[in-house]
């Protein structure tokens, strides 16, 4: 070998070593958190995106005027290669709806349809109500159920095991012959909030009309069942789904100045649910992706390696935004050295976690010390634990095929109280919260940026 090489060889990799040391980290760490709490950045885009556009569900005009102001906002911070990927996305429209129960008593009710759902036919839909808990429940009661309407009145234990019955409830409830169904918001409280959020039929089984009730209704028309009361409702419903609507994921970037052709994502999804203003779900995880690449930008951090920022189109009923961005990127994948996505709310990050899907137990135990090399660059920001994990939503179809994925892990303390509903708006937010958090996603961007680490 050649001495000369060898030495210059050995140098970088020094000169690297040092880079990722906590005391090389530090410096930049807190200067990001600095720049963060001075300007707050991410809270006045966040409330700008909030109170000026709104909700933003895939085809509407509000998600256009969004990705707009995104590449606005990005060439605003400094960023390059600033531009919208097209991809068509789903086009459902709620329409006006209602509920009454008839029997055994008249009472408004407050409903949200489900994402996709078939409205009820002209002039609505008047059938009894069957209360049930579980779909074992329904099986038992077989074709008793027909030509009524079921509620799956089911308690809230944790998101994964109860949000199946608002995506399967209508297609199983269809399959012995209900003409409508219900289900108990998805959430641990209400304040007669209902939670809306994506369904899905069964081909072989006819589409039914679907809503969510809140948990107080919920409860109510258990009770009465439980009293041997006849329950009676009308149900109306306008929605539908019109033809697929062009829409967009916005990508900007900070190019590397050592290995640009490697790619550190940061991302969140810049559309929401038709009601309350999306500022949990997702404003803030887009916002924080956003600030935390300005804030880089702002201090003239040069990265060795490319940080790129995604908001991804239509991540709440089609996953077309992530889908999308998988096609269109997929001869670059062998150099995504990580994909960022932060999409549980506003508050305090608490975890970073790796998802490697494709990996071994011990390739991926070695990757996580990899990651924990990085752990200096979060010693401003108190304790975060770096861990394996899932990433989210929008990256998972590239990290299926292999891409690192790093899922940004909130406190979410409060965030299913009014995840998909009215009460999805932006005074809920805590602005030394997203400054906390966008310096954080910065640091930890920045000092992968700077290393020599891979996961793959």
């Amino acid at each position: 070998m050649n001495p000369s090489r060898c030495l210059l060889s050995l140098l970088t990799a020094a000169t690297l070593a040092a880079q990722t040391s906590p005391e090389a980290l530090h410096p930049a760490s807190e200067r990001l958190r600095a720049e963060a709490f001075r300007t707050h950045g991410a809270y006045e885009d966040l409330a700008w995106l909030c109170d000026r556009i709104g909700h933003r569900l895939a085809g509407s005009p509000q998600l256009d005027q969004a990705i707009a102001w995104a590449q606005t906002r990005m060439k605003a911070a400094g960023l390059v290669n600033v531009h919208a990927e097209p991809v068509m996305v789903p086009h459902w429209v709620r329409g006006k709806e209602s509920a009454e129960l008839l029997l055994p008593a008249p009472h408004r009710l407050n409903i949200l349809g489900l994402g996709g759902s078939v409205g009820t036919p002209q002039g609505g839909l008047t059938a009894d109500v069957v209360v049930v808990g579980s779909f074992d429940e329904l099986d038992q009661l077989g074709s008793a159920v027909k030509g009524k309407i079921v509620l799956f009145d089911v308690p809230w234990k944790g998101y994964g095991h109860t949000v199946v019955y608002r995506h399967d409830g209508a297609a199983k409830a269809a399959r012995h012959g209900a003409v409508g169904a219900l289900v108990r918001s998805v959430g641990p409280v209400s304040l007669d909030t209902p939670h809306t959020g994506v369904m899905e039929y069964d081909s072989a089984f006819p589409k039914i009309p679907t809503a969510s009730v809140t948990l107080e209704a919920a409860t109510q028309m258990r009770r009465m069942q439980a009293r041997g009361e006849r329950i009676r409702m009308k149900l109306e419903m306008g929605a539908k789904t019109l033809p697929d609507a062009p829409s967009a994921n916005v990508v900007g970037e900070i190019r590397g100045t050592g290995k640009p052709e490697e790619v550190i994502i940061l991302s969140g999804h810049l559309d929401s649910w038709d009601v309350g203003q999306g500022a949990q779900d997702d404003g803030a995880g887009s916002m924080i992706a956003l600030e935390a690449a300005r804030l880089i930008q702002a201090l003239s951090l040069k990265p060795r390696r490319t940080i790129r920022v995604v908001l991804y189109t239509n991540e709440e009923n089609g996953l077309r935004g992530g889908l999308g961005y998988r096609d269109a990127h997929r001869a670059e994948f062998k150099n995504i050295i990580a994909a960022f996505e932060s999409d549980s709310g506003s508050e305090r990050i608490k975890a970073f976690s790796l998802d490697l899907r494709k990996a071994t137990p011990e390739a991926k135990a070695s990757a996580l010390a990899s990651l924990k090399k990085l752990a200096g660059a979060l010693e401003p920001f108190g304790p975060i634990e770096l861990r394996l994990g899932g990433s989210g939503a929008d990256v998972g179809p590239m990290v299926a095929e292999g891409v690192p994925g790093i899922g940004v892990g909130h406190a979410a303390t409060h965030y299913f109280d009014i995840h998909h509903t009215h009460a999805d708006t932006f005074d809920k937010v805590e602005k030394d919260d997203l400054a906390h958090n966008a310096a954080a996603l910065a640091s930890i961007a920045f000092a992968l940026a700077q290393a020599e680490v891979r996961f793959h």
